[in-house]
């Protein structure tokens, strides 16, 4: 089989997936453990594994846990969604991404022990990387959680260590609007008297994390109480109980990474990563669309040959907004550019939540659709964008929204005819399936 033959049969066999449940999320265990039986509980035969959980930063945890290991040699399994460009992108074994063929077999396998009974699309994946963790091996897993916590697919698992990245409203659909619910829910991955290390969290979160842990006698770090992490004169300064640690900012943008950072640190060295490891990671790390800037493909071709800088983030709630809005004003205190956000934001989102972040900060925001994807409606994009103050558009595409920023940042880049043109600082925002569409071109 060559390898668009594969392809064309894998992306044949996702499709399928899609068909067997008629919910694209149902929160719940039963289905994917009676799968996980039939197929001898893979997730039983797993190496060591830590369990990642929280509302932003879970991603870019993962992805500074993986550097680390890897810096010190070991070979890592991980799991994360969704996914930007393609599907394996969410399954990586022993440190490099499942091949086409692999998954395929993986996928043809569950799909015959399923034989047509429901089974969500995220179940029947988190099956498929379980499967393939416990044939493959390796030194370490880690494992992303999709929704939630306690009834999340991955759930299944009992880990040898988690991580809880910083709680707040969102998937309120699913998860409700009263945030100490929501951390009981993602709280729920604590088991099995494994040891938690938790992000930054409102005295609510932490109160219920903290009677999470001691139900399940697990030893719990909280950032600000027993570690904490700070940018100091261009480094990374990491300080716990035991020590302190003069290391070089993450390659990763943003102050919100110094503390994700603080966090993966502080996991890290329950797991005995030595120093030069965590260094050599950080250094190296790469985690696309989290403040990533963009110089290849056709949207960064349009910027840099109008002088624009561009931005890819594809944080889409609130509390990712601040951050993200935070970096862009550091960035503007260095460089003064006019600021132009592209958002394509899906429709069960708090755009005016998402926009507030950027009230004084953007001049404008151009709104897009998201292919694909059910995505609020350009208008209200706009509305919301006029509600804060904001000039907005709508764009046909990406490289319509791309040539109308260049041309509006310029326009509103000077007073009068006399002045200099400032060409502008794009981002592009809103969604992570908004991030892929860019990361195709």
């Amino acid at each position: 089989m060559n390898k668009f033959e594969a392809n064309h049969k894998l992306l044949k066999a996702l499709s399928e997936l899609e068909k067997l449940h008629p919910k694209k999320i149902d929160l719940g265990l039963s289905r994917i453990e009676r799968v996980l039986n039939k197929l001898g509980n893979p997730h039983n035969k797993l190496p060591a594994t830590i369990h990642v959980a929280g509302t932003n930063g879970k991603g870019s945890t993962v992805a500074y846990l993986r550097a680390f290991s890897e810096a010190q040699g070991k070979k890592v399994h991980v799991y994360t969604s969704p996914h930007l460009v393609n599907f394996n992108e969410r399954i990586v074994i022993a440190s490099e991404e499942i091949s086409d063929e692999y998954l395929l077999n993986i996928l043809n396998r569950i799909t015959i022990i399923n034989d047509n009974q429901p089974l969500s699309f995220f179940e029947a994946t988190t099956a498929a990387a379980l499967l393939a963790f416990s044939e493959i091996k390796a030194d370490l897993c880690i494992i992303e959680v999709g929704l939630g916590g306690r009834y999340d697919a991955t759930n299944v698992i009992t880990p040898d260590y988690c991580a809880i990245t910083p709680i707040d409203l969102d998937h309120s659909e699913f998860l409700g609007n009263n945030i100490a619910k929501i951390a009981k829910e993602k709280g729920g991955i604590i088991k099995g008297g494994a040891p938690v290390v938790v992000g930054p969290q409102s005295e609510i979160t932490r109160s219920v994390l903290e009677n999470e842990a001691y139900k399940n006698k697990s030893q719990i770090k909280f950032w600000g109480t027993d570690f904490k992490t700070q940018r100091e004169r261009g480094r990374l300064i990491f300080e716990n109980n035991s020590q302190l640690m003069d290391l070089p900012l993450p390659a990763l943008h943003g102050d919100h990474q110094v503390i994700n950072a603080g966090t993966a640190i502080a996991v890290a060295l329950q797991l005995g990563i030595p120093h030069k490891s965590i260094e050599q990671g950080l250094n190296s790390v790469s985690w696309p669309a989290r403040m990533q800037y963009l110089q290849n493909g056709a949207l960064a071709d349009m910027a840099i040959d109008s002088g624009a800088e561009l931005w890819l983030d594809g944080g889409h709630n609130p509390h990712a907004a601040i951050a993200i809005g935070n970096t862009l004003a550091g960035l503007e205190a260095r460089q003064s550019r006019p600021l132009i956000l592209i958002i394509g934001i899906l429709k069960n989102k708090d755009i005016n939540g998402y926009l507030e972040a950027f009230k004084g900060l953007a001049c404008c925001v151009i709104a897009v659709g998201i292919p694909g994807h059910a995505s609020l409606p350009l208008e209200e994009v706009v509305q919301a964008a006029k509600a804060q103050g904001i000039n907005g558009q709508k764009a046909t595409n990406l490289i319509d929204a791309m040539q109308r920023a260049i041309n509006t940042g310029e326009a509103m880049s000077r007073q009068s005819a006399d002045e200099p043109i400032v060409s502008p600082r794009i981002l592009i925002c809103g969604s992570l399936y908004l991030a892929g569409e860019v990361l195709k071109l």
